[in-house]
């Protein structure tokens, strides 16, 4: 892999990078019942990003299976997956297209960009952090990242909830993302 330094960081030279999807997570965290937590990932995705000469140029895009959801309990990513949520027959994908970079400090940049849910789209801010770039075993170039952002799940029309009888309800209505993964060159 060709690498370059930029700011005191090794980073990859211009270019596409894809997803590396068999190095790369796509996760949820949600709070169930107002004392819990849910976990759960997409499982079927691709994305990619361009760095460009000026990495605060750079873009990136991500097309989610909404279909892929798992939470490790069958009933629970059924209802995931129907009108109440996700709608996955109506709303095959959710994507994701950044608009700009906004800012970083050392590995850690502030990405802008849309995302779109059920048809509708609103701008979030995401955290990403450089993990670094490098060379597998096999010789393949590879370099490292991590994603979290957090949304609020009413704003893309995923209202559903149910009232709990203590008080609260029994979905949160705050979404955090965190991805880990990998890219290698296009």
């Amino acid at each position: 892999m060709s690498t370059r330094t930029w700011e005191s960081l090794t980073i990859p030279a211009a270019g596409t990078y894809n997803l590396d999807v068999a190095h790369t997570r796509i996760g949820f965290v949600v709070k169930h019942m107002m004392v819990s937590k849910v976990r759960g990932s997409f499982g079927a995705f691709s994305g990619s990003v361009t760095i460009a000469e000026n990495p605060l140029e750079s873009t990136a895009e991500l097309t989610i299976q909404t279909a892929s959801i798992d939470t490790g309990v069958g009933d629970r990513d059924g209802h995931l997956r129907s009108d109440d949520f996700l709608a996955v027959d109506k709303y095959p994908e959710i994507t994701f297209r950044s608009t700009r970079v906004v800012g970083h400090s050392g590995d850690e940049f502030t990405v802008v960009g849309d995302l779109t849910i059920r048809e509708v789209t609103k701008q979030v801010e995401l955290t990403v952090e450089y993990g670094g770039a490098g060379t597998n075993p096999w010789g393949a170039a590879v370099w490292g990242f991590s994603i979290n952002t957090e949304f609020d799940r009413e704003e893309f029309g995923l209202t559903w909830n149910q009232t709990l009888e203590a008080g609260g309800v029994l979905v949160g209505k705050k979404v955090k993302i965190e991805i880990e993964g990998e890219a290698n060159p296009a």
